[in-house]
């Protein structure tokens, strides 16, 4: 049986994750309303991602014998105003998530949950991804610049990226 604060903070990091699905959704509706198809790709290929995210902890707390308790998510930030804003935005975001992971990664260790110290591994690799991901896309709009046609070929750029089930291992 998972331990209870353990537990608590895992629920509360499924919650994060679902968050963060609806808040990448109202990014590419954004990015959608202002023919950026290539960023309203790429944000609702993250927010698949997020779900993913959210769903393996989702069956982790139940394959250790715990409780889910679903939370109500909180609505997103839906007012932007361009795509570097908005990819900071991300940033900023996903360093937060970091920080939350890490605070599961402490607690489990603090209350020597090493199941879940050692599951919890593989969402800090994914963080750095996550994080690096952003920072490309970020460094490549400050570099060329947001003028319509610079954005249009990073636009065409984003376009490719693909969705892929993220599954848990180890």
């Amino acid at each position: 049986m998972i331990n209870p604060k353990v537990e608590d903070i895992l629920n509360a990091q499924i919650n994060k994750e679902f968050y963060s699905a609806y808040l990448y959704l109202a990014m590419s509706a954004y990015f959608d309303e202002i023919g950026l198809k290539g960023f309203s790709n790429w944000t609702k290929v993250q927010a698949k991602e997020e779900m993913d995210h959210g769903m393996i902890l989702f069956d982790y707390v139940i394959e250790r014998d715990g409780n889910v308790d679903l939370r109500q998510i909180e609505a997103p930030v839906k007012n932007f105003n361009d795509p570097l804003q908005v990819f900071e935005m991300i940033y900023e975001h996903e360093k937060s998530v970091t920080e939350s992971i890490e605070c599961v990664a402490t607690l489990s260790e603090d209350e020597c949950d090493m199941a879940t110290r050692h599951f919890i591994n593989w969402y800090i690799s994914e963080q750095v991804e996550e994080e690096a991901n952003v920072l490309d896309v970020i460094k490549k709009i400050k570099m060329f610049g947001t003028e319509y046609p610079i954005l249009y070929h990073i636009d065409k750029e984003l376009m490719g990226r693909e969705y892929k089930q993220h599954n848990y291992s180890e």
